[in-house]
């Protein structure tokens, strides 16, 4: 499970880069119930913060990036983001943007791993992370579809120092290996790596990717809100044994995500 303690290796922020920043937010409102907090807008920046119950659960910024497509961007948090970024380096990886300061909120920086696979970290300073996790509208877990599982688990325990355990996945459909952050026992584990073929991964066109999985009561419901405006369910509603019932979305401008209504007790 995800925890607002936020230790070193574990997701703490996401954001999303969308081509219409208002488009985006009335999407996200209709399906996970999410409030729109407008930073202010300028010809330099257009963005916000996204709120469920008054708490913050995401950012949502303009995507200015020539070329990138909408996407999530998942932060992990680290105590040290220059350490981080060499670390990522030494072990393959690239530097998308370099380690910066936001104000006293903290510092960041976003890489590339050896196969294509985007992520970001986060040094906290005032600002520790998201406010809400793990319940109703939030984040819940994240995952990372790659063509070489073995391989983005040596680069990712190598940066981010975590701990993995394979499982089964039903219906002989290979095997899933979950993260869990140093340390720390497996009822803490917050996400997944799945291997997948690269002509499977037609969204990126073959790279790898993460995307995050949002908790919700109703799965159904929520999917069926996604179509209703103007997004796609690509997969599910389905059960999944062990897990919960879940559906794997696009909104409208194909940022993918995931619904997770998880089992009970």
């Amino acid at each position: 499970m995800i925890t607002t303690d936020y230790v070193p290796g574990s997701p703490c922020w996401l954001d999303l880069g969308a081509p219409d920043v208002q488009a985006a937010a009335d999407f996200y409102g209709a399906v996970l119930g999410w409030e729109y907090e407008s930073m202010g807008e300028s010809e330099d920046m257009e963005g916000g913060m996204f709120k469920k119950d008054g708490k913050i659960v995401g950012g949502l910024g303009k995507l200015t990036e020539e070329g990138a497509r909408s996407a999530w961007m998942i932060y992990y948090s680290v105590t040290d983001a220059d350490a981080t970024t060499r670390a990522v380096e030494q072990a393959g990886g690239t530097v998308r943007v370099a380690p910066m300061d936001l104000d006293e909120w903290g510092r960041m920086a976003q890489y590339t791993d050896p196969l294509g696979g985007q992520f970001a970290v986060w040094q906290p300073g005032t600002n520790k992370g998201v406010d809400l996790v793990d319940e109703p509208g939030s984040l819940s877990w994240t995952e990372l579809y790659t063509t070489d599982t073995a391989a983005a688990k040596e680069f990712y325990g190598e940066v981010l120092g975590w701990w993995y355990s394979d499982m089964d996945m039903p219906g002989g459909g290979g095997t899933y290996s979950v993260i869990t952050p140093a340390g720390l026992p497996e009822d803490r584990m917050h996400g997944g790596l799945m291997g997948m073929a690269e002509k499977d991964l037609t969204l990126t066109g073959g790279r790898p990717y993460w995307h995050p999985v949002f908790a919700v009561t109703d799965c159904d419901a929520a999917a069926a809100k996604v179509v209703e405006h103007g997004g796609t369910v690509q997969m599910g509603p389905e059960d999944v044994e062990g897990v919960g019932r879940l559906a794997v979305c696009l909104d409208p401008s194909n940022a993918d995500f995931v619904l997770l209504a998880g089992e009970q007790g």
